[in-house]
C-alpha cells in the first residue's frame, strides 16, 4: 500500500512538472510598428505554484521511505492539502471568465497593445490529473498508517506457535485450555483434550 501511495505521488509529480511546460496561453499582440506577436506562456509561467507543488508531491514521496504511524498520517493529510491547490490551478483556467489582462501582464504587454488571447486546456487537464493520483496517494498513505498502527496493537500475530501457546498458557487458567491453544493445537494435528497436551 505505501509502495502504491509512492508511485502515485511520483505520477503526481512528474505530471505536475510536464503540464508547467506545457502552453496555458497565448497571447497576440500589435504595436503598430511591424507583424503582430505572438507570445506563448507556459504553466509555470500563468501558475507559478505548479512546479512548487511538484516539489512537494516528490518530497513526500521520499518521505514515506523514514516516517511512520501519525507523522506518516501527517504526510498523507499534508499531501490531500495541497490536492485541493492543484485542483485550483487546473479549473482556475476553465472559470475566469476572461484572461487577456493577466496574459497581457505576463506577457509584459500592454493591454492596449494586446489583439487575442487563447486558452489551452491541455496543461490545466493534466494538473487535475496530478491532483487525483496525489490525492488517492494521500488517502493510502493515511490507511497504511493506520494499518500499521492496527497491527501493532496484535503482536501476537507474528509470534511463532510455540510462543504463542506460551503466551496463551499464561493468560489461561491451569485447569483449562483457551480457544488459541485448542486451534494451534488442531493446527498441529493434535487432540486438544489428551492429557499429553498437558506440560507441553
Amino acid at each position: 500500500m505505501t509502495r502504491a501511495a509512492q508511485l502515485l505521488l511520483v505520477v503526481s509529480a512528474l505530471a505536475l512538472w510536464v503540464a508547467s511546460r506545457m502552453t496555458w496561453v497565448d497571447v497576440t499582440s500589435f504595436d503598430g510598428l511591424g507583424q503582430p506577436k505572438s507570445t506563448s506562456l507556459n504553466g509555470a509561467t500563468w501558475s507559478t505554484a505548479l512546479v512548487p507543488l511538484a516539489l512537494v508531491a516528490l518530497a513526500a514521496a521520499v518521505a514515506v521511505l523514514a516516517v511512520r504511524g501519525w507523522v506518516l498520517r501527517l504526510v498523507g493529510g499534508l499531501v490531500a492539502v495541497a490536492t485541493v491547490g492543484m485542483g485550483y490551478l487546473g479549473i482556475g483556467l476553465w472559470v475566469v471568465p476572461d484572461v487577456a489582462a493577466r496574459a497581457a501582464d505576463l506577457a509584459q504587454i500592454p493591454v492596449t497593445a494586446l489583439i487575442d488571447t487563447q486558452r489551452h486546456h491541455t496543461g490545466a487537464v493534466v494538473t487535475l490529473v496530478a491532483a487525483v493520483c496525489a490525492l488517492a496517494g494521500a488517502v493510502l498513505l493515511v490507511r497504511s498508517a493506520a494499518v500499521a498502527k492496527s497491527g501493532a496493537k496484535d503482536p501476537g500475530k507474528y509470534l511463532a506457535p510455540a510462543a504463542k501457546r506460551e503466551a496463551a498458557r499464561r493468560e489461561t487458567p491451569e485447569d483449562g485450555l483457551s480457544e488459541r491453544m485448542i486451534w494451534d493445537a488442531l493446527d498441529e494435528g493434535r487432540d486438544p483434550t489428551s492429557p499429553d497436551n498437558e506440560g507441553r
